[in-house]
């Protein structure tokens, strides 16, 4: 199983964190620590569609991997391409970890980190169309000539 998943459409939070416990509940993790996002009904919008550059997507989780790595933790992901409608899940994350304190602090810091530097791209769907939600984007450092 990848460490980072990205799937099409809406994430089945329960298929995907029954089979992370499962497949890790006997490394001796004493911390799982899950955070599920999940598409809001705000806006007038139908739900969200996403567009993402995997290899970038894979160097910056492969660097949270060795930093998980260096605290003896695991970070796991799973992330939504295409459309998501509201009330669906489009994003979950976890961190598992002998010790929680390490789980507690890794797993905020790494869904602050994916919110700005994540190369993924995010669309309002409205009437059916989808509208880049560049009010709620965040640039990428680096991206771009003209940043």
């Amino acid at each position: 199983m990848s460490k980072l998943e990205i799937v099409d459409g809406p994430l089945y939070v329960n298929e995907i964190t029954n089979r992370w416990h499962d497949e890790y509940k006997t490394s001796n993790y004493g911390a799982m620590l899950t955070f599920v996002g999940v598409v809001r009904d705000e806006d007038n919008i139908e739900g969200l569609s996403f567009d993402i550059y995997l290899p970038i997507l894979e160097q910056w989780f492969s660097k949270w991997q060795e930093k998980a790595k260096q605290n003896n933790a695991l970070v796991l992901m799973a992330h939504s391409k295409g459309d998501v409608l509201n009330h669906q899940s489009s994003y979950i994350a976890a961190v598992y970890s002998p010790k929680r304190r390490v789980a507690l602090e890794m797993i905020d810091e790494f869904v602050e980190d994916f919110k700005a530097n994540a190369p993924i791209w995010k669309y309002d769907i409205k009437d059916g169309q989808r509208v880049y939600a560049e009010d709620r984007s965040t640039k990428l450092n680096g991206a771009g000539i003209l940043n």
